[in-house]
């Protein structure tokens, strides 16, 4: 699975390039202007590779799991957010480098008097700019999720038809039919993305409700949901995989969150996830009723111990909600009857905060599991480790002789798996036994 993977993971990567870079084999193709300055040639390429890596944008979100299983949910999301800036910086390097370079090309700028073909451009700058600011500045601006996708979803494609706008307008390298077929193929597939994205999906997943089985209370402000499906034999996944929920609202609204299953993959008649009330929509969770009709979509996620069968060994590193995919792995390891060794480290503020604790001393006479808590404000006459899981705790409880044949788990608050990963290689834990995915995406 691990060799599928890679070879999948490769192939997408030299497809992407290929995609991105192919604008500038077009300006090959056919006649093209002659006797131009290479600066202004430049600048040239550098926006149309800005205009097809913008197009890619679409396909790398689209949620295609072909695309997203080799590398994980995390890391396209990540590398989406970095090729934004590096749109911004390509969209931004063309007029630059023609006003800088050529005194006539700055009355273009001046959007009053400006030809159209450079208001066209202008104005999908000025769009992908605010893109930039609402998205790296969305926390600080104090945007609130929902919101912030609807218009991130505006802004992404004006910048793209004003930018595609303004490359037909102006005519030089799409001016004649080859050029322009390649182009408009371009842009076939891109509306074809967006269809899919917006209806097509929609439509699929608004076919297969569940319905709300059981809500409950866990420790630690945290609900868990339960769902059944409703006429249709429901999802399978990996454990520790996560799925985006849709409530109160239909799958067009694209208002949906994601969320970790909780529950055992041996047993996919009943789904569970384990939500903490930590923003709008969690604190709303508690509110859903018995039967009500929600919408999944997924299973999304490579952050599975399926993908690494062949560990002798696991670890699991845990820091408060982070609990919640390790929780379904484990009681997908009790279904299965797995006896290997297993490490559960499982850091929290205080022992009020300690999520499906009972449930996990109860997987204990299931596996052969041990169970470290820490926690940073301990109860009195707390015997068990205190403050936050460091080196030192590591080198611990993984033994030198079993951190070649472990595979290392970590979910929870970035800083602490930033710390934790930095700690566990210091311990010669190769970087390829050390999984994890982020859900901070945006």
């Amino acid at each position: 699975m691990k060799t599928r993977n890679i070879w999948r993971g490769t192939l997408g990567i030299v497809l992407y390039l290929v995609l991105a870079l192919a604008p500038l084999g077009f300006m090959l193709v056919g006649e093209r202007p002659m006797g131009r300055e290479f600066v202004r040639e430049l600048s040239v390429a550098l926006g149309f590779v800005g205009i097809s890596v913008m197009a890619l944008q679409f396909v790398v979100t689209a949620r295609i799991s072909t695309i997203t299983l080799p590398y994980g949910s995390d890391a396209v999301y990540h590398f989406h957010h970095y090729m934004s800036l590096v749109v911004f910086g390509l969209w931004l390097a063309h007029p630059v480098i023609l006003v800088v370079k050529f005194p006539w090309a700055r009355a273009l700028l001046n959007p009053i008097t400006a030809p159209w073909r450079a208001r066209a451009g202008l104005s999908a700058v000025v769009a992908v700019i605010a893109l930039v600011i609402i998205s790296v500045w969305r926390k600080r601006l104090k945007i609130e999720y929902d919101r912030w996708r609807i218009w991130h979803g505006i802004l992404a494609v004006l910048g793209l038809i004003l930018v595609m706008t303004h490359a037909f307008m102006v005519g030089k390298y799409i001016g004649t039919p080859v050029k322009r077929s390649l182009w408009l193929g371009y842009g076939v597939v891109w509306v074809l993305v967006v269809l899919y994205v917006r209806v097509i999906r929609p439509l699929r997943i608004a076919r297969r409700p569940y319905a709300v089985a059981e809500i409950r209370p866990e420790v630690g402000n945290v609900w868990v949901l339960a769902l059944k499906p409703v006429g249709h034999a429901g999802m399978q996944f990996l454990p520790g995989q996560f799925a985006w929920l849709t409530a109160w609202k239909s799958p067009a609204a694209h208002v949906e969150h994601a969320f970790s299953f909780s529950s055992s993959a041996e047993r996919t008649e009943q789904l569970e996830f384990g939500i903490k009330e930590l923003g709008d929509f969690t604190a709303t969770i508690g509110e859903l009723q018995s039967g009500q009709h929600v919408y999944l979509e997924g299973p999304f996620g490579a952050f599975s111990v399926d993908r690494y069968p062949d560990a002798e060994a696991y670890a699991f590193i845990a820091g408060g909600i982070g609990i919640t995919p390790i929780m379904s792995i484990l009681r997908t390891l009790a279904d299965r009857g797995d006896r290997r060794p297993l490490l559960l480290i499982y850091g929290n503020r205080d022992w009020e905060d300690v999520a499906f604790r009972k449930q996990l001393e109860e997987l204990q006479e299931r596996l052969s599991l041990k169970i470290v808590h820490v926690l940073e404000r301990p109860p009195e006459g707390w015997e068990g480790e205190v403050g936050f899981v460091t080196k030192e705790m590591l080198d611990r409880y993984l033994p030198p002789e079993e951190r070649q044949v472990t595979d290392v788990f970590l979910c929870g608050p970035p800083p602490m798996m930033d710390a934790v990963t930095k700690a566990l290689i210091a311990l010669s834990i190769h970087p390829k036994q050390i999984h994890f995915e982020r859900f901070d995406l945006a």
